[in-house]
Formats: structure tokens, sequence, C-alpha cells
């Protein structure tokens, strides 16, 4: 019987800890194959998944391939593109989860917590119950560190 439980519960922590960044967009049966890309973005290879996700994204102009290649772009450096794409995959589908906390993400970046905050919202708004999606951009809104003096010059 202790066997049985332990390997439940090795099978559990393995389910649980098989989610990572970038994998919360869940695949659909209508939607591109693309887990090649999200085992780039797994492995930390933003460059190589962007590249990947460009021609999925706009061949099939699924928002879940619109959304990973913002976030993908967002990874590399690439605030300005990852925007455009954010924005598409919300043309698309105006409540999608990722993209919302991605995009929520990518304010606070660069220092727009109202945007940001806004992006909560309606990610609480989307949740009945609290989601992950929601939980990471409240995570990343609270830790976000207090502008810098040429930031807040700018502001």
């Amino acid at each position: 019987m202790i066997g049985y439980l332990m390997i439940l519960a090795l099978l559990m922590i393995t389910l649980c800890g098989a989610s990572a960044a970038a994998m919360d967009t869940t695949a659909t049966s209508d939607g591109p194959d693309l887990s090649s890309p999200r085992a780039a973005i797994a492995a930390k290879d933003y460059v190589k998944a962007a590249t990947e996700l460009k021609p999925i994204a706009e061949s099939s102009g699924h928002p879940d391939a619109y959304s990973l290649l913002g976030f993908a772009l967002r990874k590399s450096g690439q605030p300005d593109q990852a925007a455009l794409y954010y924005n598409k995959a919300l043309e698309l589908d105006p409540v999608h989860k990722a993209t919302l906390e991605y995009q929520g993400e990518l304010f606070v970046e660069l220092g727009q917590l109202d945007n940001a905050k806004q992006n909560l919202a309606k990610l609480d708004q989307i949740c009945t119950v609290p989601c992950e999606e929601a939980e990471d951009l409240k995570e990343a809104i609270e830790v976000r560190p207090p502008p810098s003096r040429s930031e807040r010059r700018a502001i």
C-alpha cells in the first residue's frame, strides 16, 4: 500500500511540475501544433521559438500562436514587437487569459502599472475561480521594484 501511495505521489508531483512559463496556453484541437516552439520556450531558447512561431502564427491566425510569439519576443528583448503580437492575439480572442497575463507582464516591465492592473481586472472578471494567469500577473505587479531615478523623470 505504501509503495502504491509513493508512486501516486511521484506521479502527481511530476504532473504538477510539468507546467512551465508560457505553457499555460493549452493546446486546442483546432489549433496549430505548437509543441516544438513550446519546447524551445521551456529551454529558454526564445529566439528559436520566435523564429518557429512567426510562420505558424501568420498561417494559422490562431491566438495561441500569436500569444506565444509575443511571449518569445518579449523574453528575447523585443518588447515593441511583443506588444504587436499580443494585440493581434487579443483582437482574435479578447479574453485570451495567457495573452492578458503576458501583456500585463510586459506593461509591468515597461513601468505601465495602470495598464497591467487593467489586465489583472479583466482576468479577475474572466476567471470564475482563481486562475494561474491572474495570480502570476498579480505577483508580477506586487514584486515590481520601484522606478529608477531616470524612470521617475520620464513619468
